[in-house]
C-alpha cells in the first residue's frame, strides 16, 4: 500500500480545486455541448504522475456539481476524466513531447463518446450522437491537444518544474 502523506494529500487537493475553480470560472463555456473547459488542459499532468489521475477526477466531479446536464455528469464526466487520466499515464514515455502529444487524445475520444452520450440521451429535443461527439471533441481538441501540450511542452523547458511535478511525495 502506498503512503498517503499530508504532503501528497494537499497536493492531490490543491490540484483537484484548481481544476474546479478553473472550471467554474469559465462556466458559461464550459458546460455547453461544445465545452471549452480550459481546466482540461491539466489533464496532461497525468502523464507526469499518477496522482493527478485522482485529483483531476476529484475536480471534476466537484465541478460537475454545478453542471447543466444533471447529477449524471458527475458519473459519466468523472468517469470519462478517471479513464482519460489512466491510460494517459499508462501510455506515457518519459522525455517523449511526441507521446504527449499522442496522450492528449484520450480526453478527447473519452469525452466526446461519454459526454456525448449523456448530452444526446438527456436532450429534450432529438439530436444527433455524432454532432454532440463532435462538439465535445471540439472543444477537448482545444483545451488539451492545442493548449495543453503547448503549456506542457514550454514547461517540459524547464527540468527542475518537470521534476517537481513529477516527483513523488
Amino acid at each position: 500500500m502506498e503512503n498517503f502523506s499530508s504532503r501528497r494529500i494537499t497536493r492531490i487537493g490543491l490540484v483537484a480545486a484548481m481544476y474546479a475553480a478553473i472550471t467554474l470560472i469559465g462556466a458559461p463555456i464550459a458546460y455547453q455541448s461544445v465545452q471549452f473547459r480550459i481546466s482540461e488542459a491539466l489533464m496532461l499532468l497525468c502523464f507526469y504522475n499518477k496522482d493527478y489521475i485522482a485529483s483531476l477526477s476529484i475536480g471534476c466531479f466537484l465541478a460537475n456539481i454545478f453542471s447543466t446536464v444533471g447529477a449524471i455528469d458527475t458519473i459519466l464526466g468523472t468517469s470519462a476524466t478517471a479513464l482519460a487520466g489512466i491510460c494517459i499515464y499508462l501510455c506515457r514515455k518519459e522525455g517523449s513531447s511526441t507521446r504527449l502529444l499522442l496522450c492528449s487524445f484520450f480526453p478527447v475520444i473519452f469525452n466526446a463518446l461519454m459526454v456525448g452520450a449523456e448530452i444526446t440521451l438527456l436532450s429534450e429535443e432529438p439530436v444527433s450522437f455524432w454532432i454532440m461527439a463532435g462538439g465535445v471533441a471540439l472543444g477537448e481538441l482545444v483545451c488539451v491537444t492545442i493548449l495543453g501540450t503547448a503549456i506542457f511542452k514550454l514547461l517540459g523547458r524547464n527540468q527542475e518544474l518537470i521534476q517537481k511535478i513529477s516527483k513523488k511525495l
